[in-house]
């Protein structure tokens, strides 16, 4: 009922500009799409497939915006916001009208390297996140509504672990990252880690309680959480009621100092504030003590865990297997989703040069360089939504060592980055429209694996078998 009455209203609105978004459609995008939707010079829009973002908003950024590096243009000085409405919303119902259903998740895959088995590992989680392999047979998953769940000999436990942290699972806010220790294997470790939206006490009146991205290590006994212990927790000043932009992923070094992101929330100046934990990407010991070499360590105001500074909101942080560097994903704002080299005391610029801008198509800023600010190693305008990122190291697909898995949400796609030093020769999509990408990894049996939203599914990708 509510679609129908949003589809209503926008159509309405097209009418009261002049056409209706029947109209509208045959006028501005038949002749790519086809008179029935059937595509022709562009693809079909009752297929049940959206390469670019299936909803409302997604589609008409797209009609507004355009996507011009596939010849698609933009329609921002052609029809207003309600007209640009009008047809998504038209689009949608056409879609349900002709009883599109979403292709099932493709068995095979053909790439330029490798022809691929694909067979779902996991199945029925809700918005699973972030997942951590101990070793082939063991491994934890996040579930953003705030549970952690267990992999024991390939078999996923049905009832999550106990005693977890409480979480705000609201807006993009609640259970995140998870990693196990190093060295975990050793007796008397078992740590695990994990990063969250942890929040404060519900302010008077009713307003939401402010939170911030937390992290935490402990220990699962019996499928039980203990022996909990606080790593970082901001300042209580520095929590924002926003529901967004958290982060986070945990990574650990060469030297097993444990890093993190946290996501400006909503507020991007802060990005540029050291003494501000949000926008940034930060560094500690496992337990939590500040690592002597951190850079603002010793400047006056600053945060000391500050490991980088100027980040948006990168949900995405692997080590390279060979050179040790640090890099991680950011998304961007409408445009500007980026892979960065991380290195230390460096401003990656948010929100002072971005190459993107706002939702509402107004200007961030006009510069995308400015001195002492660095360049993204690669960027995608218009944003795939870049999620979790994974340096590919295994025997099952020798020609990707060493290149970067990446996963986006927008676009429901993996690909794979051929990084040459600090630059990116190649880039090839692996798997598209399977579901939103929130994080790729590669398993210690060198397969790799994706964690799908909507459905929530984690998939194990191989060579195919002769």
């Amino acid at each position: 009922m509510k679609t129908l009455i949003m589809t209503f209203f926008a159509v309405l609105a097209a009418v009261a500009c002049g056409q209706s978004a029947s109209e509208l459609y045959q006028t501005h995008c038949s002749h790519c799409h086809g008179i029935n939707f059937q595509g022709g010079n562009a693809q079909s829009l009752v297929d049940g497939i959206w390469q670019f973002g299936g909803s409302t908003g997604h589609i008409s950024s797209n009609i507004k915006n355009g996507i011009t590096h596939l010849g698609m243009p933009a329609y921002e000085k052609t029809l207003t916001g309600p007209q640009t409405k009008s047809i998504a919303e038209f689009l949608l119902n056409a879609e349900k009208e002709a009883g599109a259903v979403k292709p099932p998740i493709p068995e095979t895959l053909q790439t330029l390297d490798y022809t691929i088995d694909v067979e779902i590992w996991a199945e029925g989680l809700e918005i699973p996140w972030d997942i951590a392999f101990l070793d082939a047979d063991t491994a934890l998953i996040t579930e953003r509504p705030g549970r952690l769940r267990v992999v024991d000999k390939g078999k996923l436990y049905t009832k999550p672990v106990e005693g977890t942290p409480k979480v705000v699972a609201e807006g993009q806010g609640g259970l995140l990252a998870v990693a196990f220790d190093p060295d975990y294997t050793q007796e008397g470790n078992q740590w695990v880690y994990l990063a969250y939206s942890h929040g404060l006490e519900m302010l008077p009146n009713g307003k939401r309680a402010p939170a911030m991205t937390k992290v935490v290590r402990g220990r699962i006994n019996g499928n039980t959480w203990a022996d909990e212990q606080v790593l970082f927790e901001a300042k209580h000043d520095d929590y924002r009621t926003t529901r967004h932009h958290y982060g986070t992923r945990i990574v650990f070094d060469a030297d097993k100092n444990l890093y993190f992101s946290i996501g400006d929330r909503g507020t991007g100046i802060h990005a540029q504030d050291l003494s501000k934990p949000n926008g940034k990407i930060h560094r500690i010991q496992r337990d939590g003590v500040i690592p002597k070499g951190n850079p603002f360590r010793r400047k006056s105001g600053a945060l000391p865990s500050i490991y980088t500074y100027g980040n948006r909101n990168p949900q995405g942080i692997s080590v390279h297997p060979v050179t040790g560097k640090i890099w991680a994903s950011e998304h961007g704002p409408l445009g500007g989703d980026e892979i960065n080299l991380i290195a230390p005391g460096k401003n990656y610029g948010w929100p002072i040069i971005t190459y993107g801008k706002n939702y509402n198509g107004s200007i961030i800023t006009e510069f995308v360089r400015k001195d002492g600010m660095e360049q993204p190693v690669w960027y995608w305008n218009p944003s795939t939504a870049v999620c979790g990122i994974d340096f590919y190291h295994g025997d099952l697909f020798p020609k990707w060592n060493n290149k970067l898995l990446v996963g986006a949400l927008k676009y429901e796609d993996v690909r794979v980055l051929d990084i040459e030093g600090s630059r990116v020769m190649h880039e090839e999509v692996i798997l598209k429209n399977a579901g939103r990408v929130r994080d790729v990894a590669c398993g210690p049996d060198g397969a790799v694996y994706v964690v799908l939203n909507d459905p929530g599914t984690i998939l194990r990708l191989t060579p195919k078998k002769d």
